[in-house]
């Protein structure tokens, strides 16, 4: 399962279509980087998949 983001509101989701109803694409992985801010919540999401 891959983050999604729409493109017609700009938001984040997992999901195949947005809340507003637009389908939405996949999103590229961000770029490696020591000083992650979102490492955290990527892991936690990684894990709750797994489960």
């Amino acid at each position: 399962m891959r983050m999604k983001k729409c493109p017609n509101c700009k938001n984040y989701t997992l999901n195949t279509i947005c809340q507003c109803g637009e389908k939405t694409i996949t999103v590229k992985p961000p770029r490696y980087s020591p000083t992650d801010k979102y490492g955290k919540y990527r892991r936690m999401l990684k894990k709750s998949i797994k489960q």
